[in-house]
């Protein structure tokens, strides 16, 4: 019963969320523009002196510009949660009769149906730029769900952070510094064998590689001319990406949880 009271009630807050997005259409507006601009940037700007074996690096790109977006789609749960600390809006759902869990499950529900909504966007502006399935629907679907599972639990370390500073203005610095560097150093916009030795070996353990090869290869957009990895997680990138998901699961909901009982006891 309490797991059910906790969904449903997670549920409502969700609903809060979306509808709030409906109301502030610059949220969505903008969690689009920005990887709209990579896209063009990268395809139209380095693409042409960016080379990968056997195939238009447009297709090469795509899956990179999808985990890109998907983990700064999930960096408005921590600045959410943060926002609704310092307005005191936690302080109300505390005196409702709701499960504690709650804003948390209706926090990144709700931004998860928001980066699937930018996912879609951002699948329109690859197919205009040129990028095409290889693969089955049932594939790309699969592609899909395995970026929307590493955002909802990529989310919940986002959470744990914006619980943490309880500032917008800071978690937005700490964000941007840590997610730059995971979405970079990786084979999101270059192939990691190119790297330096070093950097090559943390983006081959990076789970954004993980992550990106799964959608790249459920897409179809790989060649058979590209050097195969030599590393477990990039030899088997959907189990890969779904430990990922697990791990942070298990870490970060804890200690999301955890944190959100301290803040509010404040």
């Amino acid at each position: 019963m309490k797991l059910l009271q906790a969904l449903a009630d997670g549920a409502v807050v969700a609903k809060r969320n979306l509808i709030k997005i409906k109301r502030v259409p610059d949220l969505l507006v903008f969690s689009t523009a920005a990887p709209i601009m990579f896209v063009l940037l990268f395809a139209y700007v380095f693409g042409g002196s960016i080379q990968i074996p056997g195939m238009d690096y447009r297709e090469f790109l795509m899956a990179g510009i999808f985990a890109q977006t998907v983990l700064f789609g999930a960096t408005i749960t921590g600045s959410g949660l943060a926002e609704d600390m310092t307005k005191g809006i936690i302080d109300r759902f505390r005196s409702l009769p709701m499960a504690r869990s709650a804003v948390l499950v209706g926090r990144t529900t709700s931004d998860l149906v928001n980066n699937a909504l930018v996912i879609v966007i951002m699948m329109i502006t690859g197919l205009i730029v040129g990028w095409r399935i290889h693969s089955s629907p049932l594939e790309a679907l699969a592609a899909v769900g395995i970026l929307l599972l590493f955002a909802y639990a990529f989310s919940w370390a986002m959470a744990w952070i914006g619980l943490l500073v309880r500032s917008p203005e800071v978690f937005n610095n700490a964000s941007f510094i840590f997610i730059f560097p995971i979405t970079y150093i990786a084979n999101t916009f270059v192939q990691s064998e190119n790297l330096p030795a070093g950097l090559r070996h943390v983006a081959e353990w990076n789970p954004v590689s993980a992550v990106t090869l799964a959608a790249r290869e459920l897409f179809g957009n790989t060649s058979p001319l590209q050097t195969p990895p030599d590393v477990w997680p990039l030899q088997h990138p959907v189990l890969a990406s779904l430990g990922w998901v697990v791990v942070f699961l298990l870490i970060f909901v804890p200690l999301a949880n955890y944190q959100y009982k301290r803040a509010v006891a404040r």
